[in-house]
């Protein structure tokens, strides 16, 4: 068998076949003794009529379109596998195969078109990460403030109230609009005066007594976020369902016993200072990770198949999906129609993102290869059954996830810490 192999753009290779006459005669044999093991013949147990026979009862045509899938798929794999011992070329996705000739006792000859993992020409990484500093972290008095406020208001008191609503108290509403959902009723609860709505309708409310109605229309700004509403007019409403006044706690050394194993307040700021510490050194970190990452990617070359940015498109619609019904309870084909978008045009709008993240991808699996990081296998089985620990039912998890791919993800998830910490020791 000849192949020729030739470069194409965006991380694509052509391979022409050429399987000699010799060859293809042994494919056409081979596709016959398939058909014999299959085909019944009067007078002959399966697999026991003669060749001949076999050949006139299911007919040449038959047979070389047989003959010529074995021969596709063996010379194929056969070329596959040789590239990725010599050339170190990785095969992604199906390939694309047009057979341009064959007939019985003559030479076929195919083609295949497939995308193989793109060439890199890497940037001077260690220089480019030697150059980024992680910047210093300071913790100020008013992040600790802003941190303990949070936790009195955490620990506030709601005390009913019979009268009418002012700002600062916690208010419970329902509310509907012709303009909103078909008039559908819906509920809300906030604090009074905290900007939860579109301006002016919170300015409505006040001085609204407990189970009082209210009707009224708000002219929403021309820049406001969701455009089927910005510079029109909507009609409200209201039924103030309850109204409680929040009585938060004295801010002492009591009230800090009561938030957790702290002696005093001084302990408690202490743990917060620590806490908000830890939170920006986490920020500080991953912009740092990303300015290194941004900086190598603008100065490496990298052509990438069309094929990968798909399934990475792919990837982020079913990570939309998840998030859509854990965290908003909705289903995807709902936000479709409520944001008057199709799956593909969303596809479309993730293009830049997911050459981004392949290209990220990459880069990271690149460096690793290069300095020699890979991730143990005791760290990588840690993770996994740290994650399955977390699952509610062990054995199920075991039935319901594929353990392989689990590992899979955590081996590129530490190697990829171990290239971070690595590029953040230059």
């Amino acid at each position: 068998m000849k192949t020729t192999i030739q470069k194409l753009p965006k991380a694509e290779i052509e391979i022409f076949f050429e399987v000699p006459a010799e060859e293809f005669k042994e494919y056409f044999a081979e596709a016959v003794t398939n058909f014999s093991r299959e085909v019944k013949i009067e007078g002959f147990r399966k697999g026991k009529a003669p060749k001949e026979i076999v050949e006139k009862q299911i007919g040449e045509n038959k047979i070389l379109e047989e003959a010529v899938n074995l021969a596709v798929k063996k010379s194929y794999v056969q070329v596959i596998l040789q590239l990725a011992e010599t050339d170190k070329l990785e095969v992604i996705g199906k390939p694309e195969i047009q057979v341009t000739k064959f007939a019985k006792g003559s030479q076929m000859e195919f083609k295949a078109k497939v995308f193989v993992m793109p060439e890199m020409i890497l940037s001077d990484y260690k220089e480019i990460a030697s150059k980024i500093k992680p910047k210093e972290i300071s913790v100020e008095e008013k992040d600790i403030e802003e941190a303990i406020k949070f936790l009195q208001k955490s620990r506030a008191k709601l005390i009913p109230k019979k009268d009418s609503c002012e700002t600062g108290d916690f208010v419970e509403i329902f509310f509907q609009s012709p303009q909103i959902e078909n008039n559908k009723e819906q509920k809300d609860s906030f604090v009074l005066g905290e900007s939860h709505f579109v301006a002016g309708f919170e300015e409505n409310i006040l001085g609204m007594a407990p189970n009082s109605e209210k009707k009224f229309s708000l002219t929403f700004p021309e820049n406001y976020l969701k455009k089927e509403f910005a510079g029109k007019t909507v009609d409200f409403k209201v039924k103030l369902s309850s109204v409680s006044k929040i009585e938060l706690p004295e801010i002492n050394d009591d009230w800090a016993k009561t938030i957790g194993e702290f002696d005093n307040l001084d302990n408690l700021k202490k743990s917060v200072r620590h806490g908000i510490k830890m939170e920006k050194n986490q920020e500080s970190q991953q912009k740092n990770r990303a300015e290194i990452l941004e900086k190598i990617k603008d100065k490496s070359s990298l052509d990438i198949p069309e094929v990968l940015i798909n399934v990475e498109k792919d990837r982020m619609i079913e990570e939309m999906k998840e998030n859509l019904h854990h965290q908003f309870k909705m289903e995807f084909n709902d936000y479709l129609e409520k944001i008057k978008k199709t799956e593909e045009d969303l596809k479309k709008s993730f293009q830049k993102e997911a050459e981004s993240r392949i290209k990220n991808f990459l880069i990271l699996k690149e460096i690793a290869k290069k300095e020699n990081i890979i991730a143990p296998d005791d760290e990588v089985e840690a993770k996994t059954n740290e994650f399955l620990r977390n699952y509610p039912d062990i054995k199920k998890a075991e039935k319901e996830l594929d353990l392989e791919k689990l590992k899979e993800y955590y081996k590129e998830v530490i190697t990829n810490e171990k290239v971070f910490q690595f590029l953040e020791s230059l």
